[in-house]
């Protein structure tokens, strides 16, 4: 049985705050296994847990808040687009990607693919 919309949702809900200031451990976790990870679309797919726990790495010791701006879901699928805002000594970056997201029957993440580019950025 797929999984609810409501459990989705609070995936991608939990998926935004582990990404704002979350672990490693607790970002990875929400992915099932065989999960593959496309950040930004374009680059290289990351297909291993391995792999996947080094991307998300990078992000722990950063200074950040995410908030979530909207959220589509269409069965197994959704799309949203959340907010993240880094704070960098005296500069602040801000990105608003576009997620799209696949779930298992557990509302485990079985695939990401991250739309935005260098031009999305907005420091200041």
């Amino acid at each position: 049985m797929p999984a609810a919309r409501d459990q989705i949702l609070a995936t991608i809900q939990k998926y935004v705050d582990l990404v704002a200031g979350g672990t490693t451990a607790e970002v990875v976790a929400l992915y099932a296994e065989g999960a593959t990870v496309e950040d930004p679309v374009g680059t290289e797919v990351r297909t291993t847990r391995e792999s996947i726990t080094e991307f998300y790495s990078g992000l722990e010791a950063l200074e950040q808040q995410g908030t979530l701006v909207s959220a589509r879901v269409a069965g197994n699928e959704a799309a949203f687009q959340f907010e993240l805002v880094t704070k960098a000594g005296d500069q602040t970056y801000t990105l608003a990607p576009i997620d799209v997201m696949t779930f298992d029957d557990d509302a485990r993440i079985t695939s990401m693919r991250a739309f935005w580019s260098g031009e999305d950025m907005v420091v200041s």
